[in-house]
């Protein structure tokens, strides 16, 4: 093992560098959060544009992204280790621009999925680096301010990213969210060279688990295009996706056999020995499942059921930010004062308080029974992520902690890529049988001596409208109140899954009173500080 470790006092930035510093890696981690974002918010123009697919096809290059995202946080553990903070940080933007252009010029769906899993990796490097870097420049003082001024970062995703990618699509054109990235990215990569030019770079020899990434990526990516195509594929009646499911099946057993085995694993699956790990993992992963979930599909929905141009249905999410910049900002010091439980069940409940409410939504018109829950939902998504991190880490110390919450980063981001497939699918499940119900209902179907159906074409038709065009639009009102009420259904079902989640947490330890560490896990720890001795 080699290092060369910089006086923290020397190494800080002053002044203007400081404040540029600040700027630049803020603008970094709302590069690559925007672009997670706004692609959601334009995503029917790009299914048109990549040779005219479905939506549900145009989603693959949002899911595909966040799977690599997620996938990325090992690499830039190993790779930040071998070859220092600043330098992958750098070249991971090179490459970012680099992707940022090819997904600017493809125009097929084959081709543009790649270039976006390569954007994914690139900007997957960047975000625990960027945090890393920032936090570097801060006395232990500040760090929470650090920390604060971050994660309000968080919120743009959700909120001003796809407001932003709806009027780029609307009045400009949707590939110059990419043609915009090639020199933002690049100006990134040099400012921070040049700001971080003669630093003395830290590093460390360590081996990296291929083998384990690669079983991990077989899973998640295995899982992803499972979800992705089964609804345009007939599930498991297609041989490939049969076979893909039997290939994931088999992987899953291998992969904890090998990572258990591992000294250095790509994930440590001993941190489930865990509880509170365990509980907040699930809790993080469930949780951010729904809220990605629903909004990918809330945006879509909002487009291509209601007719919402992509700009409007993007400020949607703006109002989001009242409440939730506020309180992403102080939510740090609340979470060491609070027990990390309650804030998290409160969390929860708000959430499913929030999906139902959202989940009565039934006129298309109505721009307020949207606006208000939105206001409200912004509430808790500030307060999301804090004190589920705080449970999720509370017993940890070292090097534990770091690779928990990498890895709770990493099933984040993959929980969150699955969501949007997942509620897909029970929009999907759910269209046909609300429009059989309403056809039933209006047609006669269900009452002989009742069709209402009739009963207002007749009346149509005594007003002159033509008998064709009247029956032509009134299934197409059949057919997008089926579809909001589908819509309805992926929000309900996130409320009830939601309240248990606030149930689940009170299972945790409490933050506030310290964990006993088994006799075992203390034998193993001194095990393999022996080990490391010369």
């Amino acid at each position: 093992m080699h290092t060369a470790v910089p006086d923290p006092e020397q190494s800080r930035l002053r002044g203007w560098q400081f404040a540029l510093f600040n700027a630049v890696m803020g603008l970094a981690h709302m590069l690559v959060l925007f672009n997670a974002g706004s692609y959601v918010a334009l995503l029917p123009h790009a299914a048109g544009d990549l040779g005219g697919v479905l939506p549900s096809f145009g989603t693959w290059a949002q899911t595909d992204f966040m799977i690599a995202l997620a996938l990325a946080f090992p690499i830039g553990r190993w790779l930040s280790g071998r070859y220092g903070e600043s330098r992958v940080f750098a070249g991971a933007f090179l490459v970012y621009a680099a992707a940022s252009a090819l997904c600017a010029i493809d125009h097929t769906i084959s081709a543009f999925v790649p270039a976006r899993i390569v954007l994914g990796l690139a900007g997957g490097l960047t975000l625990p680096l960027g945090q890393t870097l920032l936090l570097e420049e801060y006395p232990d003082r500040l760090k929470s301010l650090g920390l604060a001024i971050w994660g309000l970062f968080t919120l743009m995703p959700f909120t001003a990213g796809l407001a932003l990618g709806g009027w780029l699509a609307d009045e400009w054109n949707w590939r110059m969210l990419f043609y915009v990235n090639v020199p933002l990215a690049l100006a990134i990569a040099g400012f921070t060279g040049s700001l971080l030019h003669g630093r003395p770079i830290r590093t460390r020899d360590e081996r990296f688990d291929f083998i384990g990434f690669l079983l991990l990526a077989v899973i998640f990516m295995g899982l992803q295009t499972i979800l992705n195509e089964g609804n345009d594929f007939d599930w498991f009646d297609d041989p490939w996706l049969r076979s893909l499911l039997l290939l994931v099946i088999a992987t899953v057993p291998i992969w904890i056999v090998w990572e258990l085995g591992e000294r250095w694993p790509a994930v440590d699956l001993r941190l489930f020995r865990h509880r509170n790990f365990v509980i907040g993992l699930i809790c993080l992963g469930l949780g951010f499942m729904s809220v990605q979930g629903l909004l990918a599909l809330f945006v879509v929905q909002l487009q291509v059921l209601m007719g919402y141009s992509s700009s409007l249905a993007g400020m949607v999410f703006v109002p989001m930010l009242v409440c939730g910049v506020p309180l992403i900002a102080v939510m740090h010091e609340v979470a060491k004062r609070l027990d990390a439980r309650l804030l998290a069940s409160l969390n929860a409940v708000g959430f499913a308080a929030t999906f139902y409410w959202i989940g009565l939504f039934d006129d298309p018109q109505s721009y307020d029974q949207i606006f208000w829950p939105m206001v409200v939902e912004g509430i808790f998504l500030g307060s999301f992520f804090t004190p589920l991190t705080v449970l999720t880490l509370h017993g940890l110390s070292g090097d534990q902690m770091l690779r928990a919450a990498e890895m709770a980063n990493v099933f984040r981001l993959a929980a969150g890529a699955l969501g949007i497939t997942w509620q897909g699918v029970v929009v999907f499940r759910r269209l046909p049988f609300h429009h059989m119900q309403l056809s039933d209902h209006f047609g006669g179907r269900i009452s002989a001596s009742y069709d209402a159906f009739q009963q207002l074409t007749l009346k149509l038709q005594d007003i002159g409208f033509d008998p064709s065009m009247i029956q032509r639009k009134l299934h197409l009102l059949i057919k997008q109140q089926a579809g909001i009420f589908a819509l309805n259904d992926a929000f309900l079902l996130s409320s009830y899954l939601c309240l248990g989640l606030a149930l689940l947490v009170w299972w945790a330890h409490s933050s506030r009173v310290p964990v006993m560490k088994p006799a075992e896990e203390l034998r193993e720890r001194r095990a393999e500080e022996l080990m490391e001795q010369p």
